[in-house]
Parts: C-alpha cells; sequence; structure tokens
C-alpha cells in the first residue's frame, strides 16, 4: 500500500508522510537500519543512493550520496539523535560537499519516524521538520515531497524480495 498521505503544514514547519506496509515492525525498522537495504530505497528510482557510512545508534553518522541519471551525485549525511528500537528513529538530515562534510549554508532537516503494528502489517509515520519557511519552501521546490513519495514506495519492492 506504501504512502498512503501526505501533509505540509506550513503553520508547524512540518512535512508528514504516512505510509502502511504488509510487514511487521521490526522488518520495517530492518529497511533503516541494514545500510545495503536503505540503498534500495533511499532516494527516487531516478536518484538512488550508496551509503557510504552509516552507523545506526545514537550519535551515530551516516554519509551517503544520490547518483543522478547523468552520473551526477548529491552528497547528504545524516545525524541519529534518538532510537526506540524499532518504534522510533530520530535523525537530522543535511547536505554535504563533494567529501561528504556537512554543508553549512542551509540547516538540517530534523526527521522524527515512528512505527507502529496494525492488522495487516505497519503503519509509518516520518514527519521532516523545517527550522524557516524558506527552507521548507525551498526543499519542496527541489522535489522533496515527490521524491520521498517516490522512495518510500520502493519499499514494497524491498519486501517482495529475498534479501531480509
Amino acid at each position: 500500500m506504501t504512502v498512503i498521505s501526505t501533509q505540509k503544514d506550513a503553520e508547524a514547519l512540518t512535512l508528514t508522510f504516512v505510509a502502511e506496509f504488509d510487514a511487521p515492525v521490526e522488518r520495517i525498522w530492518q529497511v533503516w537500519e541494514d545500510p545495503r537495504q536503505l540503498e534500495r530505497w533511499w532516494g527516487p528510482p531516478t536518484w538512488p543512493a550508496t551509503f557510504e557510512q552509516h552507523d545506526f545508534t545514537v550519535g551515530g553518522r551516516s554519509r551517503y550520496y544520490m547518483t543522478g541519471p547523468d552520473g551526477e551525485k548529491a552528497p547528504g549525511w545524516w545525524q541519529i539523535t534518538a532510537i526506540d528500537a524499532p518504534h522510533h528513529l530520530e535523525f537530522d538530515d543535511g547536505f554535504a560537499d563533494e567529501n561528504g562534510e556537512p554543508v553549512t549554508t542551509m540547516d538540517p532537516v530534523h526527521t522524527t519516524v515512528t512505527f507502529e503494528a496494525t492488522g495487516t502489517g505497519t503503519r509509518m509515520v516520518s514527519v521532516s521538520a523545517f527550522t524557516t519557511t524558506e527552507q521548507l519552501e525551498q526543499l519542496l521546490a527541489m522535489g522533496m515531497e515527490e521524491g520521498l513519495r517516490l522512495a518510500m514506495g520502493q519499499i514494497d519492492e524491498l519486501l517482495t524480495g529475498t534479501e531480509a
């Protein structure tokens, strides 16, 4: 079923995705925890991600880049700020320079992801919080909403594979 709703809240400076999957919470947690599975869905299909580092612990850092259709690379980073496995994850997500170091010209986006069992699987709620209206508008203009929708849509394919 994947993404069932998206809500932009300009007043609260948030972008919320609600997705549902036909798999238990622990299985959905794995697609975040395991960098090889994360690579299979983080980033839209035309901009797949490669995780060079993924320290999935509180205080841990991840470094990744997404590769565009013409070979261009868009580097990024995460700083994990909270984990309550397998139900809650928080991280800061930002742009990086060509060496994988955080870019300081734009604040990171703080993302909170919760995982809840449903009668048929898991509901995943992802809330991205922005620091300013300008940042929210800039990232939406860059395609963040559609990109995340397409990225999350790839989780179903991953779940039907044999990579568990």
